[in-house]
C-alpha cells in the first residue's frame, strides 16, 4: 500500500510543478509587460516582453493569445494594487490624510498608465469590461476612506466617491513629469476643499 501511495504521489508531482511553473511565467510576463509598456508604449514588440520575462514567445502567446489580453492583465493588476494599497494607507494616516495619500497614489497610477489610455479608449470591444472593473474596484475603496474621514468629522459627508475618482483621473492626465507634479498639488487642494463644512473643520 505504501508503494502504491508513493507512486500516486510521484505521479501527482509533475502536474503541480507544471502549474507552479505556469503561475511563475504568468507573473513574470505581466510584470515584464508593465515595465515595457511604461518604457515603450503598448505597441512594444511581444518578443521584447517575452525576453524581459525570461520566457519564449510561444509561452507568452499560450498565456496571452492577443495583445489585448496582455493589456487587460496589466491594467487589472495595477488597479488591484491601487485598491489593495488603501488598507495600509488607512493604518498609517489619520482618516482625511489617508484620503489624500490614497488619491496621490491613484494619481500616480493614472499618470503612469497614459500609454494604456489610447488602447483602452480605442473602441476595441476587448476592453469593454475594463471601465466597470476600474470603478468596481476603486469606487468602493475610495468610498471606504471617505466614509472614515466623514465619520471622524474631518471632511464633508456628501462626497461621491465615483465623482471624485473621475475628477482626480482628469487631474492625473496632465502630460509629462511637470503635469504629474501639478496633478499632485491639485489633489491636495481638492481634499482641502472637502474639509469645508466638515463638523471638525
Amino acid at each position: 500500500m505504501a508503494t502504491t501511495s508513493a507512486r500516486a504521489d510521484s505521479a501527482a508531482d509533475p502536474p503541480r510543478r507544471v502549474r507552479a511553473d505556469a503561475a511563475r511565467n504568468l507573473d513574470a510576463l505581466v510584470t515584464a509587460a508593465t515595465s515595457c509598456f511604461a518604457e515603450s508604449g503598448v505597441d512594444v514588440p511581444m518578443r521584447d516582453i517575452a525576453a524581459a520575462a525570461g520566457v519564449g514567445v510561444g509561452t507568452l502567446y499560450r498565456h496571452f493569445p492577443k495583445r489585448s489580453d496582455l493589456i487587460q492583465a496589466v491594467f487589472k493588476r495595477e488597479v488591484d494594487a491601487c485598491a489593495e494599497a488603501a488598507a495600509a494607507i488607512a493604518e498609517e494616516h489619520p482618516p482625511a490624510e489617508a484620503v489624500t495619500a490614497w488619491l496621490l497614489r491613484f494619481t500616480d497610477f493614472v499618470a503612469t498608465k497614459r500609454g494604456l489610455g489610447a488602447a483602452l479608449h480605442s473602441g476595441d470591444p476587448a476592453y469593454d469590461a475594463l471601465p466597470g472593473y476600474f470603478t468596481g474596484r476603486l469606487g468602493p475603496t475610495l468610498a471606504g476612506l471617505l466614509h472614515a474621514a466623514a465619520a471622524a468629522g474631518e471632511i464633508r459627508a456628501d462626497v461621491d466617491a465615483e465623482e471624485l475618482l473621475v475628477a482626480v483621473s482628469r487631474l492625473g492626465a496632465g502630460p509629462g513629469t511637470d503635469g504629474q507634479e501639478q496633478s499632485r498639488r491639485m489633489v491636495r487642494l481638492l481634499v482641502d476643499g472637502l474639509r469645508f463644512g466638515a463638523p471638525g473643520a
